[in-house]
């Protein structure tokens, strides 16, 4: 019997959990959101949006999606302890709603910007709510040396299993790296035994990752320049850990946007948040189809 192209599309989707059609994402709405500093990310969490950003000091505030807007509900997080700068510039929260929390932190070593140190730090996430600060919420700190160029936390599930990813951003070399949170939790750095589990291959600016648990998905939100552009990258997360190479199912490039997109998570199956590091225009609705 002849097996059509569709068929066997649909057949490799769902071995891998993914049903393998056009996908596109195109931008709706562009808005303003004011005291973000320059915005790194979006967090999606039971329903609240949490947006990321490095103001005078790292932060974050939190946000209710309500008529198809974002609404700022007077809650802001500073990342400092005892009022020194700790998280100055945020680049991602593994959050899963069950495990230990990550956030990432890149830290300019010269004033060129050239030269960069990642770290990851484990947060007491309840704690950070409540206070607002770091303060008596700060774990653990963890020099993410395994890295190339930067870090950027996301948990992602593979067999079964969550662990931390994170990615570079840089021109060469780089990578989606996979951590055992449990191991991630107890170092001091990332190359001790154990820590990492997997590396995935990946082209350039990665700003940061968006796991998409129910189609298997994991993509890469960056830009197609240095610090320019936009561009969304939907990988087969499972095939490429299996290969080692990221094994893409559809990359969107938006040129209508000349800015530097930072960051993105899903409201639901469709609609989305992408920001950017831009004074206007850094909070953007977007709409993907499957």
């Amino acid at each position: 019997m002849k097996t059509t192209l569709a068929a066997a599309l649909l057949i490799a989707g769902l071995s891998s959990a993914i049903i393998v059609k056009e996908i596109d994402t195109t931008l709706v709405r562009e808005t303003t959101v004011d005291s973000l500093g320059a915005c790194q990310g979006a967090s999606n969490q039971n329903g609240r949006i949490f947006l990321y950003g490095d103001r005078e000091v790292g932060m974050i505030r939190e946000f209710k999606w309500e008529k198809d807007s974002l609404v700022y509900i007077n809650k802001e997080y500073k990342l400092t302890q005892n009022g020194q700068d700790v998280i100055g510039h945020p680049t991602g929260i593994a959050y899963n709603g069950s495990d230990k929390v990550f956030i990432g932190n890149s830290i300019r070593l010269n004033k060129e910007g050239t030269q960069w140190k990642a770290v990851i730090y484990q947060v007491n996430w309840p704690g950070l709510q409540k206070t607002g600060t770091l303060d008596g919420n700060l774990i653990s700190t963890i020099d993410d040396d395994a890295c190339i160029q930067g870090t950027r936390p996301e948990y992602v599930k593979y067999n079964n299993k969550w662990y931390v990813a994170t990615a570079d951003y840089g021109d060469k070399g780089n990578e989606v790296r996979l951590y055992d949170p449990e191991k991630l939790a107890h170092c001091s750095k990332t190359s001790e035994p154990g820590v990492l589990f997997k590396k995935i291959t990946c082209t350039p600016w990665v700003q940061n990752l968006h796991w998409v648990a129910n189609k298997g998905v994991l993509i890469l939100i960056q830009n197609q320049i240095e610090g320019r552009k936009w561009r969304f990258t939907y990988i087969d997360f499972k095939k490429s850990v299996e290969a080692g190479s990221m094994q893409v199912i559809k990359q969107v490039d938006i040129d209508s946007r000349m800015d530097e997109l930072e960051g993105f998570t899903f409201i639901n199956d469709h609609k989305g948040i992408a920001v950017t590091s831009s004074r206007k225009n850094n909070v953007n609705i977007t709409n993907t189809r499957w």
